[in-house]
């Protein structure tokens, strides 16, 4: 069971190590890097190359660990007592199976994605260690123990935006997606959009990283912003001519894809006029 990317999804080699590592080693793969350089894009592709299901769990910042596992509805079972209801006498009837508790009952190996973990509360990782470490859990409503019949691949994303324990850190194989070359972005955009002229191509990749690179941005443009800013140009039949900016505004065409606050529009709004004033 080896990852070796697929023709929708540029892989880079040490990516495809830090993949294969961590199946081979049965631990968690964290995968850090800024938003839009495709970390649950991964694990979407890591499902489809090597043929498994994949279990989503999309955390936020009011997320608790316990709903990975289970959550117990005890105020439904009161009702119901109380109206005589006979699922009353059940209790797996009030108990919701969390996406933890189906990774592990699934039968065949599947890969769990545990998407954006540091939205949620710093104890969060930890709440999780013996899950994780020991694939399984106790239900204690049940008195059972839900084990894992096989090892899901987990795969553990974060945008990096607070620091995560230590003790989790060490549970998990690390890897940081660096944000793409040129290379490795024009091998992205032809999987996308094969169909691009070459020239066109260039250009913006060009443009692309000088706004990137623009000194005082506030938010970077990301990977998925230049896929919907190269799908506009493309849309809009815009050649490599009217990419060029003229002095009356630094802005790039159709820039609302790039640039995603109104600081950002008026840095290069400054830009431009001070380009003017020194003429």
């Amino acid at each position: 069971m080896k990852f070796e990317g697929t023709d929708a999804y540029v892989a880079t080699d040490d990516l495809k190590v830090a993949v294969n590592a961590a199946v081979t080693l049965e631990r968690p793969l964290l995968v850090k890097g800024e938003p839009g350089t495709g970390k649950t894009e991964l694990a979407r592709q890591v499902s489809e190359a090597l043929g498994l299901r994949m279990i989503e769990w999309n955390i936020k910042s009011t997320t608790k660990a316990q709903q990975g596992l289970y959550e117990y509805d005890a105020v439904s079972r009161l009702r119901d007592s109380q109206l005589g209801d006979e699922r009353v006498h059940d209790v797996r009837n009030y108990i919701k199976r969390g996406k933890l508790w189906d990774a592990f009952d699934a039968g065949e190996k599947v890969v769990l994605l545990i998407d954006e973990i540091d939205k949620a509360d710093i104890e969060f990782p930890n709440d999780l260690l013996q899950e994780l470490d020991k694939m399984e859990f106790f239900v204690y409503e049940t008195g059972e123990t839900i084990r894992a019949k096989q090892r899901p691949i987990v795969i553990i994303t974060s945008n990096n935006e607070k620091e995560l324990p230590d003790a989790f850190l060490r549970r998990c194989f690390f890897h940081y997606i660096r944000f793409p070359d040129h290379d490795t972005m024009r091998a992205i955009v032809e999987v996308h959009h094969p169909s691009i002229k070459e020239q066109l191509l260039t250009t913006a990749l060009t443009q692309f990283y000088e706004v990137r690179e623009t000194p005082g941005l506030k938010k970077k443009p990301s990977t998925s912003e230049v896929l919907d800013w190269l799908k506009l140009l493309l849309a809009e039949d815009l050649d490599p001519a009217d990419l060029k900016r003229d002095g009356k505004s630094a802005l790039p065409k159709l820039h609302g894809a790039l640039l995603k606050n109104e600081q950002d529009v008026h840095l290069f709004e400054r830009l431009a006029f001070m380009a003017r004033s020194q003429r």
